[in-house]
C-alpha cells in the first residue's frame, strides 16, 4: 500500500498471482527467504523493510513519519472510516477523541 501497488502488482513484477500475494501477507503460507528478497526488490526496499513496515527498519534508524503504523491491523480502518466522514467538525472531534484516548494510555504507562 505504502508503495501505491496492489497485490496484483506486486504479483505481476514477482510472478506470482495475487491470490498468493495475499497468502503470503495473512500469513497463510510461508514465505521464503528468495520471495522475500525478490518482493523487496519488486518494492524498491531494503530487505529489513519487510520485517515491520519501514524502509528505514534495515538501516535500525526510528521512522520520523511512523509508517510502520499502518502495519497495524486497524490502522487502515480507522484511516478508511475516518475518510468517510463527510463534516469537518466531525472529523475534528473524532481527531480529539482518538488523540486523547492516545494521550490517556501515554499517561498510565508512565504512572505506572
Amino acid at each position: 500500500m505504502q508503495q501505491g501497488l496492489s497485490q496484483t502488482d506486486l504479483g505481476q513484477r514477482v510472478g506470482l498471482t495475487f491470490q498468493q500475494i495475499q497468502k503470503y501477507e495473512n500469513g497463510a503460507n510461508r514465505v521464503g527467504a528468495s520471495r522475500l528478497i525478490q518482493v523487496a526488490d519488486a518494492l524498491g526496499v531494503p530487505l529489513g523493510a519487510l520485517f515491520d513496515g519501514t524502509s528505514t527498519a534495515a538501516r535500525g534508524e526510528p521512522d520520523p513519519y511512523e509508517r510502520g503504523l499502518l502495519t497495524h491491523p486497524h490502522a487502515l480502518r480507522l484511516a478508511q472510516a475516518f475518510d468517510r466522514i463527510p463534516d469537518s467538525k466531525r472529523r475534528t472531534a473524532v481527531l480529539d477523541l482518538v488523540d486523547s484516548l492516545g494521550n490517556g494510555n501515554a499517561r498510565r504507562r508512565s504512572s505506572r
